[in-house]
């Protein structure tokens, strides 16, 4: 089976390196080719996945860079096309719910390509998010749909997917944590950076409902600058936010430098980097998905900063708490953890590490049946 293989922004290098390396292990069955659609691109970051992850260098790079979500989307079908026609792949895999993602996707299908979704099913059911279109998009497209939960098959299914295309494997992000968990306990960042296990935060910031309107980035950074005074907060600043703080002057509220009790702004992090501070810290301020999942498998509380989430699971299973993004809501939040400690979690049916051999024996099974 000759397999196309898709990553388009930082989250997808995550999902897709254990299928890579699942289907590695059987290349008698699979002939690979990783093509980056250039949706998200920083040199210093990727190369830093492609050393964390272990991941090839993609065999194609679409370059297609960043515009608005038409132009995006459109360029990646202009020269995800060509790829198409000159590969000819028997099945194309896309993860997450990127513009890249769903762009694929309507590319491969209508030149007859088959098309397999990883974390399909996810739904915040609100219309406001482009990754739920593209979610959506993508589902009521694919050939084989590989969910992380069971709440996933329930919304394919309502949404009139036949169930033989549903495959309940499990959480191919979490593969990737279990994978570098002991290596990313090893790295020294916390020590160097003077910080105590369970006595820091973490956060990430990036949603444009929480940094594009300056009212509601202002109540956030207060938030959390009271919060500092009692918790020092590790922050690897999204190129997004710093433009919105910068334009907004919003900038005082941080400051880069040696780390001190407050609000520590950090130029973006490597994925042993991040994880190795987010496994130690007391709890996690997000508004990230991948984080939400990660903190559950962690242990670690999460507060996350939207009204909604297409990762339920990690609030009614793991540690993870909606809080929106108002001042009083987040504050309130946050000194109820400092408080009263941690909420128990569990982890997830099938979040053990081997969502990637499930996906990769589906399509081996699947290949044995077609071909008789």
């Amino acid at each position: 089976m000759k397999v196309i293989n898709i990553v388009g922004a930082r989250p997808n290098f995550m999902k897709m390196a254990p299928i890579i390396e699942a289907m590695n292990r059987h290349p008698e069955h699979f002939d690979q080719i990783l093509v980056h659609t250039g949706q998200h691109y920083d040199e210093r970051m990727s190369k830093a996945f492609f050393e964390d992850l272990a991941m090839p260098r993609p065999d194609i790079d679409l370059e297609v860079g960043s515009g608005t979500h038409a132009e995006q989307t459109a360029r990646i079908m202009v020269a995800f096309e060509k790829v198409c026609l000159e590969k000819r792949p028997d099945l194309v895999i896309v993860v997450g719910d990127v513009n890249s993602t769903m762009a694929c996707t309507i590319t491969a299908k209508k030149l007859g390509i088959k098309v397999a979704h990883v974390e399909a099913g996810l739904r915040s059911r609100d219309m406001n998010m482009p990754e739920e279109i593209n979610r959506l998009c993508t589902d009521v497209l694919c050939d084989y749909l590989f969910t992380t939960d069971r709440l996933a098959d329930e919304n394919l299914a309502k949404e009139g997917v036949a169930k033989d295309k549903i495959y309940f494997v499990g959480n191919v992000m979490i593969d990737t944590l279990i994978k570098h968990r002991a290596m990313a306990e090893k790295l020294t960042l916390r020590p160097k950076l003077g910080l105590e296990k369970r006595a820091y935060a973490t956060m990430t910031l990036h949603r444009p409902s929480n940094v594009d309107h300056r009212n509601i980035l202002k109540g956030i950074f207060e938030a959390l600058h009271e919060i500092s005074r009692d918790l020092p907060i590790v922050f690897p600043i999204h190129p997004r936010t710093r433009k919105m703080a910068d334009e907004t002057g919003l900038g005082h509220f941080f400051s880069s430098g040696v780390p001190v009790k407050g609000l520590w702004v950090t130029e973006p992090l490597g994925y042993l980097e991040f994880l190795h501070l987010n496994m130690n810290a007391r709890m996690i301020f997000t508004d990230s998905g991948g984080l939400q999942e990660e903190s559950t498998v962690l242990g670690i509380p999460c507060i996350t900063l939207r009204q909604n989430t297409e990762r339920p699971i990690t609030c009614t299973e793991g540690t993870n708490e909606l809080v929106g993004n108002d001042k009083e809501q987040i504050l309130e939040a946050a000194g109820l953890i400092l408080r009263n400690g941690s909420p128990k979690g569990r982890t997830p049916e099938k979040w053990d590490g081997k969502a990637a051999e499930r996906i990769v024996r589906v399509l081996i099974d699947r290949m044995v049946d077609h071909n008789g």
